[in-house]
């Protein structure tokens, strides 16, 4: 099939496509006028790049995952290496969210503190109106 075909089919775009090329992910085979020609092969593999970018593994990090395909899985999270891309993207996931709790916790003291300052409201006489 040709590039526009695997691009639709798996659901990318055919720049897509020619990304995980560059990446090594993808290696279609050429034909005598110079065509790209994928078979089922690239776009299960496409798919697989998709499906990962889905969960936050970025096609730059699919590498153990298509490895692992093209050694004879039926899953690409059958070897060891992909577990451990999981487990990266896990680690990943979890400092993202401790530095996003103590960016909320730090914002949340502030605004307590900066509501604790204002002054009661005064009337243009200069005395103060009581909240009660």
């Amino acid at each position: 099939m040709r590039i526009s075909e695997l691009a639709e089919q798996a659901g990318v775009t055919v720049k897509a496509v020619r990304y995980y090329e560059r990446l090594g992910l993808v290696s279609p085979a050429r034909l005598g006028n110079g065509y790209r020609e994928y078979g089922d092969d690239h776009l299960r593999v496409v798919r697989e790049i998709r499906e990962l970018a889905a969960t936050g593994i970025p096609p730059g990090k699919a590498r153990p995952f298509i490895d692992c395909l093209g050694s004879g899985h039926a899953h690409s999270d059958e070897c060891p290496a992909s577990r451990d891309a999981y487990r990266d993207g896990l680690a990943e996931l979890d400092a993202a969210i401790a530095q996003l709790e103590a960016r909320r916790t730090l914002l949340a003291r502030r605004l307590s503190g900066a509501e604790h300052r204002i002054p009661e409201p005064m009337h243009a006489c200069g005395c103060t109106v009581s909240a009660s």
